[in-house]
């Protein structure tokens, strides 16, 4: 949550900008992230994010080819890791927070990662299916409303695509986990630390 009581998920940020960096390691050597007031993790790494890129299992799951989706961008860190990890893929770092989503597309630019797509989601074409989706999701949304985005966004997904988020234990990681399963996507526990969970949710291949 950013200054003033604002909302990270504002769509115009109204909070004054206090632009701050921070390095973290990717895939192929550092990456530079401006961050802002308004913005998800402002000034830092999150440590559910860092959970997330950092867990080599996560890495294997993520298919060589294809679109990508980081859903919730915020400044950007996923997007841009993800963009460093698979350079054949199209990362769409999707958010409504323009300040988050102009911070992404410079931090792209700024890190020579020329396959990060910046979009709000109505603007994602609607024949996009993509092969993996990989998130820090806005769980401070609301449950119903953050069922309905990952509803929406799983059934973009492709046959056989992953979806891996981490999930705070206390904002519902394990509820989450079990809506998923019964909504049809298995869903299995990559791992906890420091009170978060990752989770991995698999679209079924179509039926012949």
């Amino acid at each position: 949550m950013g200054e003033h009581n604002e909302h990270y998920f504002s769509g115009e940020p109204t909070s004054d900008s206090r632009p701050r960096d921070y390095v973290f390691d990717g895939p192929a050597g550092p990456i530079t992230v401006t961050s802002d007031s308004g913005v998800f993790s402002h000034g830092r790494l999150d440590k559910a994010t860092a959970l997330l890129i950092r867990n080599p299992e996560v890495a294997a799951l993520v298919p060589a080819s294809g679109d990508l989706v980081d859903l919730g961008c915020g400044a950007g860190p996923i997007a841009l890791w993800l963009a460093a990890l698979r350079p054949g893929c199209t990362v769409w770092a999707v958010d409504t927070n323009e300040r988050a989503l102009a911070l992404t597309e410079a931090n792209a630019a700024r890190n020579n990662l020329a396959n990060v797509k910046v979009a709000h989601p109505d603007d994602v074409p609607g024949d996009l299916h993509p092969a993996a989706l990989v998130s820090n999701p806005p769980v401070r949304v609301g449950k119903e409303a953050l069922h309905g985005m990952l509803r929406t966004w799983m059934d973009r997904l492709g046959p056989g695509a992953i979806a891996v988020l981490v999930v705070g234990r206390h904002l519902g990681a394990d509820s989450l986990q079990s809506w998923l399963s019964a909504e049809g996507w298995p869903t299995r526990r990559l791992g906890s630390s420091g009170g978060f969970r990752l989770l991995a949710a698999t679209v079924r291949p179509a039926e012949d």
